[in-house]
């Protein structure tokens, strides 16, 4: 049995993550991921699953704003333009996943999980997803409701189950 199972809500990702595995092990591709709100769970839960260094490549915890620019090129310029939860910043970290990695699919959230940080404009749940797959890149804006530890697994979840539908 899969360690995957064991996690709390392991159970529920289990039948996902092998879907995500089977499609990118069919195609030959490996996955990088670039996350914020989600301090690396994407990463971590598809590496959960015995036999993923076929297809995940690697992962980007890049909390900070400057983590951003340094490690996935994402703009300053951009970020202060925006706002590090927007759909052009999560579009560039996707993107940039892709450029420092040797993947050719990435997905990326940036987000408020809470229980500060949120405005009027940006509230607390607010997360912007993007994922990058046969030269495309798409995005998603979320408003997800719940705590900060419901925040980001729903994030996780709407992550994985879009990267699977694109592929």
């Amino acid at each position: 049995m899969s360690q995957a199972t064991n996690h709390p809500d392991g159970a529920q990702l289990q039948p996902l993550l092998e879907n995500l595995a089977s499609r990118l092990l069919a195609r030959g591709q490996m996955l990088a991921t670039a996350e914020s709100c989600t301090g690396g769970m994407i990463a971590a839960a598809c590496t959960e699953l015995a036999g993923s260094s076929q297809w995940f490549e690697r992962g980007f915890v890049t909390y900070s704003n400057a983590a951003k620019s340094e490690l996935l090129d994402v703009p300053a310029a951009l970020i202060d333009t925006h706002g590090a939860v927007s759909e052009p910043v999560a579009r560039a970290m996707a993107e940039g996943a892709l450029r420092h990695s040797a993947a050719q699919a990435a997905v990326a959230v940036t987000g408020i999980a809470g229980p500060s940080g949120g405005t009027p404009g940006k509230p607390v749940g607010t997360v912007w997803l993007a994922w990058h797959v046969d030269g495309r890149t798409h995005s998603l804006l979320q408003h997800f409701a719940g705590d900060r530890a419901a925040v980001r697994q729903a994030t996780l979840h709407c992550a994985l189950e879009r990267l699977v539908a694109l592929l």
